[in-house]
């Protein structure tokens, strides 16, 4: 009699093995072919179309040193001047300068920069500026100015009265260091000239900085106290005082310069916080994300790490290897000769990710199978030199819309399922893009953007040398 108990046992137990074994291949298994199924997103169109009035994430990190976030360009700016939304063929060109910049460094040019009284100074180049600010408060008694930040700059600058060169119209009134009593120039005798200095006028240390779409800033080095909050101050912090600005920074007062680099903001402040930072950027230029300095409370458990890397040895961008592409779970067809490591950058500042073409290619055969039921319309924009957005649709006659999941998948394991706002980018209800575009060559860099990044915690834990996703951070 126990025979029988025994055989069914038995049986029970192989399946149970086989059972245990195909949850292991397919936690495994991208590289297999093994499906992660992943439900489409069935969304309304109206929540695609950009919106005139601000709306502020209900979403917040309640951090002592946190800042809020605005998109520049959106409802929430005090920047805006008017609710037109920036130029699609404006973003894109900016996005084509950025990424190239970006692609060019391992050749470690450099050129010169004219800069105050004729002095000829060796500009430290940097790519174009961000989409995104936040409001810091510098000097004594502290003025509060509007800075954009940027993952790939590391110069912290505004721009500063007199003026001896050229300033650009900015929202917030101009710093005047001569009213500020914690204000000092860094010496040209200084390490920290040497550090991050383009030269000098007289004894005192310049600096100069060119970004990639030619706009640039030259001025004083300086030091002076940075306020992030009323008890998060930051004393003799190292910033430009831009005497010499050109056009291109919108009306922002300079930047926040947070790349991996000895003059930026993470490594002035590595003592305070570690070299620790996090953003959530929102869904929509509608509403509002937070910046984050340290690891205060520490790290929740629903963020996903994966390593940071340097794309060379002096390079101050975040570096991040793709391993996968997937769509509604299905793992595409790609060499793995195309993403080798370290293959990407992940960058705040530039808009719409660029990927290898065939990379892209892949994806975009995936998109439009899935989304064959629905009208596609040109590609934006038509011009040889610029990203082109070439997988676009007319949702004018929709009330809602189902997109397919997109599935990054990272070095060890890291899985991360695009949030809607982070798989199409919208001009109006009549195009609505796919918001991936192909760089020239396999061999190019890929640039993970801003969009993609869309309502997660991005934590960039520097000295641990890893990279945190954590889903619905901001609306």
């Amino acid at each position: 009699m126990e025979r029988p108990f025994f055989c069914v046992s038995y049986r029970a137990l192989l399946l149970l093995s086989l059972h245990v074994f195909m949850i292991s291949f397919m936690h495994e298994g991208y590289a297999y072919g093994v499906e992660r199924k992943i439900a489409s997103h069935t969304i309304s169109v109206s929540s695609l179309l950009p919106s005139p009035s601000c709306s502020p994430s209900t979403t917040k990190a309640n951090h002592k040193s946190t800042l809020e976030v605005i998109h520049k360009h959106g409802p929430c700016s005090p920047l805006v001047q008017d609710h037109n939304p920036l130029n699609l063929t404006e973003i894109l060109l900016r996005d084509e300068s950025r990424v190239k910049w970006i692609q060019s460094q391992s050749s470690n040019s450099r050129d010169g920069l004219k800069a105050l009284a004729g002095a000829s100074l060796p500009a430290m180049f940097d790519i174009t500026v961000g989409e995104y600010i936040v409001t810091i408060g510098l000097g004594t008694p502290m003025k509060n100015l509007t800075l954009e930040f940027d993952t790939g700059s590391h110069l912290t600058w505004t721009q500063c009265e007199p003026c001896l060169g050229s300033c650009y119209t900015q929202f917030d009134p101009m710093f005047n260091p001569s009213q500020s009593s914690s204000y000092a120039n860094i010496s040209c005798a200084s390490t920290l000239c040497s550090l991050a200095g383009s030269g000098c006028l007289g004894s005192t240390c310049l600096y100069s900085v060119k970004y990639g779409d030619n706009t640039s800033s030259v001025g004083f080095l300086a030091t002076e106290k940075l306020t992030i909050s009323p008890t998060e101050v930051i004393d003799n912090f190292q910033f430009g005082c831009g005497e010499n600005n050109s056009e291109g920074f919108g009306r922002a007062a300079g930047l926040l310069g947070l790349s991996d680099n000895n003059i930026s903001f993470v490594e002035q402040t590595a003592a305070k916080y570690g070299k620790y930072f996090s953003y959530c950027l929102p869904s929509s230029p509608s509403s509002t994300g937070h910046l984050t300095f340290g690891n205060e409370g520490g790290e929740p458990s629903s963020v996903k790490f994966t390593p940071l890397s340097k794309i060379q040895q002096d390079s101050e961008f975040y570096g991040i290897s793709i391993v996968g592409i997937s769509v509604e779970g299905i793992p595409l067809s790609i060499p793995s000769t195309i993403f080798s490591s370290p293959d990407a950058v992940i960058d705040s500042g530039t808009v719409i990710t660029q990927m290898p073409p065939t990379a892209y290619s892949a994806l975009r055969t995936a998109f439009r199978n899935a989304m064959a039921n629905y009208t596609m319309t040109p590609a934006i924009p038509i011009h040889s030199d610029l990203p082109t957005l070439d997988t676009c649709y007319d949702f004018s006659k929709e009330s809602t819309v189902t997109v397919p999941s997109i599935t990054f998948s990272f070095a060890e394991g890291v899985d991360i399922d695009l949030h809607p706002s982070g798989i199409l980018y919208t001009v109006n209800a009549s195009e609505v893009c796919l918001a991936f575009a192909a760089t020239g060559a396999d061999t190019d860099l890929a640039v993970y953007g801003n969009v993609q990044q869309r309502t997660f915690e991005m934590v960039y834990d520097v000295a641990g040398r890893k990279l945190g996703f954590g889903p619905n951070a901001c609306s």
